[in-house]
């Protein structure tokens, strides 16, 4: 049976190549752009349809992971997302933008399951190892979209067809999941808590009696309880907005350099590399800085240093001063979306269905983000447009407190 630590590294592996073939696909939106001869109206409607396969599939996530295991789900889920990107890169190459569509939307769904069935795998391992180590997984996301941003600035500069990077790209990241998956721990979405869990705090925590120990719901009516949930809906919105912050960015940065400052394709994927490491650098720091000062005060600050970031790189008009604001607001869009996850796990046995809950109204993000952005873009241009993150940031803050531990919480300060 593998052991904790082993599963620890195979979800590293796991949210990696998720990370890699995402960006492997968002370092070559400007020649997708180019390619398809879109404006930046069709653009945003172009990445709303990939939205619409994610938003369309996560709310079945945690029934889907309850029946058949994390392993089986990330395996399946993974192939649907490397089959959508095959399919859109073929559609580039031959300028058919109704196949890159159809792509797009297996792409969406196969990442948005995959996502919530790799969070509920990293939330058992942070159980079993007793702390705080969700952001090192989604440090491993991030680790992958800097490689994918990397090899895709480099591609980009050499001329290599979109739908050959995207190939070999799918390949890899499949590759990568089959030999990861064997490590996952056996019957992580089995609700129930792990040895020694104190069930009568875990109960206590969700307003039941302290004394009792009662079996959380599943299938449909755990589904619907999770969505009845006022501190499930608040880490939602928390999730949201580290939602928003992160996707604007991985959509956009990359053309906005390229059109907001009139540089090459190769230095608007370096835009969007500049954000992931800095975004990869914060959450390889982040377990630590949660077991010191606890997740609320970590996603104030990080609040702040995106707010900072974004009003940076929208403002500034020198290209090397913008991109210190792309670090900025990737150091402050890291710490978000992994520690809401966490939250939505701190009790076992309700895990899988709100964090399908939370990734829902998370992936409406991606659904709202495009199109609002490829809109006032149209008038504003790129770079004025990601101003509109500010608005979510703000409201992430105002339910900041939701994200405090439960008592069946992996040891982190409270």
């Amino acid at each position: 049976m593998p052991t904790a630590h082993a599963a620890a590294r195979a979800v590293f592996v796991v949210f990696a190549a998720s990370g890699f073939a995402f960006a492997s696909w968002a370092s070559r939106l400007p020649a997708v752009r180019d390619g398809l001869s879109f404006s930046e109206q069709e653009m945003g409607l172009l990445l709303l349809t990939g939205s619409i396969g994610s938003v369309a599939a996560i709310p079945l996530s945690g029934l889907v992971a309850e029946r058949f295991g994390t392993a089986r789900t990330v395996l399946a889920f993974a192939g649907v997302l490397v089959a959508g990107l095959v399919v859109a890169g073929y559609g580039v190459a031959q300028g058919e933008h109704l196949a890159v569509r159809l792509g797009l939307v297996l792409f969406g769904v196969g990442a948005g399951v995959w996502d919530a069935a790799m969070n509920l795998e990293g939330a058992a391992v942070e159980q079993h190892l007793g702390r705080a180590v969700m952001p090192i997984f989604h440090a491993g996301f991030s680790f992958g979209t800097v490689v994918g941003a990397g090899i895709g600035a480099l591609v980009a500069t050499l001329g290599v067809p979109v739908v050959w990077h995207l190939v070999v790209a799918a390949a890899v990241a499949l590759l990568s999941v089959v030999i990861a998956v064997r490590y996952f721990t056996p019957g992580v979405v089995a609700a129930a808590l792990p040895d020694g869990a104190d069930t009568a705090g875990a109960n206590s925590a969700d307003g039941a009696d302290p004394g009792e120990v009662t079996p959380p719901p599943s299938g449909i009516a755990g589904l619907f309880a999770a969505w009845r949930e006022p501190r499930t809906l608040a880490i939602g919105l928390v999730v949201l907005a580290a939602a928003l912050t992160e996707g604007v960015a991985n959509d956009w940065v990359g053309l906005a350099v390229v059109d907001g400052f009139g540089t090459s394709d190769g230095m608007g994927a370096v835009g969007l590399a500049v954000f992931l490491t800095a975004m990869t650098t914060a959450r390889l720091a982040g377990t630590r800085a949660i077991d010191r000062f606890g997740r609320v005060p970590v996603l104030v600050l990080s609040a702040g240093l995106a707010f900072v970031g974004v009003l940076t790189f929208s403002l500034v008009p020198v290209l090397w001063l913008a991109l210190v604001g792309v670090g900025l607001w990737g150091l402050g869009a890291a710490m978000g979306f992994p520690m809401g996850m966490s939250a939505a796990s701190d009790e076992p046995r309700r895990a899988a269905m709100r964090v399908a809950a939370v990734s829902t109204i998370a992936y409406t993000a991606f659904f709202v983000g495009p199109p609002l952005i490829g809109f006032v873009a149209h008038t504003t241009g790129y770079r004025l447009a990601v101003l509109v993150l500010l608005v979510p940031m703000a409201l992430g803050l105002i339910v900041a407190r939701s994200v405090r531990p439960l008592p069946t919480a992996a040891g982190v300060k409270r």
